[in-house]
């Protein structure tokens, strides 16, 4: 599943190709998403001007002139598709080598400004929901979530209150997105071996007994914030389907100093990297630079 950094990237491909246009046309193909899309769903959409796009965690929103938000979720193997007529160097392409089949095309918006936007997804995971401006912070979907790690509010102190008590281990706690919003299994690994932490750890050692975070807090906080930004800037990883806007890969999975890495040596210590699993899911970590 997409991660952070994979949405934020679909996010800035969609941007120029949706952003202050205006929805002239929406097909629906296929209502059989995650959640069926709701009776009204076509009729709410067209004639509304796009205001802006913004992302909360793993979901993308679109803030529409109606008062409404499009709440879109990519899900397992969503992606989206822009196609343009005349646009060429004004709109970035966005696809995915999957999202070539028409049969998974589900839902196309026309734009006013000749942009094509298509949601495509084989597995049907994905998700999009309508929801008035108004109610947004109690959108059942997005009130769990919580602080987004690039924000100027998270920071050690927030991470360590989060953790302070919990008897989970810190790949666990790191995961919840209730803990922190949009990480996923790739980053958090990430994300610990640069903190020199072990995923094994009791999340309850980044915080003192007053709940106040010490230097592991800190340095945490530091790892994640700097291996989302990289992540960012390389355009996310491709393991499977994520594909820049421009429709090239993805370049952050050249970086990874852990993850998917088992049996290899760790960059610095040359240790072998271990992967165990943790709540059903794999972690890759060095023993010997971890702890």
């Amino acid at each position: 599943m997409p991660e952070l950094p994979e949405v934020e990237t679909v996010l800035r491909g969609l941007a120029p190709a949706m952003e202050d246009a205006r929805i002239t046309k929406v097909e629906v193909r296929d209502r059989r998403l995650r959640w069926p899309l709701a009776k009204d769903f076509e009729k709410r959409l067209t004639g509304k001007m796009v205001k802006g796009l913004g992302r909360r965690a793993k979901y993308l929103l679109a803030d529409l002139s109606s008062g409404d938000v499009l709440l879109m979720h990519l899900g397992m193997s969503g992606s989206f598709r822009v196609s343009h007529d005349g646009l060429e160097g004004k709109i970035a392409k966005y696809h995915h080598e999957k999202s070539k089949s028409a049969a998974h095309d589900h839902v196309v918006f026309h734009m006013s400004n000749g942009a094509v936007v298509t949601f495509n997804d084989p597995r049907r995971f994905g998700s999009m929901k309508l929801v008035a401006r108004a109610k947004l912070e109690h959108e059942p979907l997005l009130r769990v979530l919580g602080p987004e790690p690039l924000g100027k509010e998270f920071d050690a102190a927030m991470l360590a209150k989060a953790c302070a008590g919990k008897k989970t281990s810190l790949k666990a706690a790191l995961s919840d997105q209730r803990v922190v919003a949009g990480l996923g299994n790739i980053y958090v690994c990430e994300a610990l071996y640069r903190a020199r932490l072990s995923p094994k750890r009791q999340a309850s050692t980044i915080a003192d007994r007053n709940g106040k975070p010490n230097a592991r807090a800190e340095a945490l906080v530091d790892a994640i914030k700097a291996v989302l930004n990289d992540a960012i800037k390389a355009g996310g990883s491709s393991l499977r389907d994520h594909r820049r806007a421009d429709g090239s890969l993805g370049d952050f999975q050249h970086n990874f100093q852990v993850y998917d890495r088992e049996g290899e040596s760790c960059p610095a210590c040359h240790g072998k990297i271990r992967r165990i699993v943790q709540t059903g899911r794999s972690t890759f970590y060095c023993p010997s630079c971890q702890k």
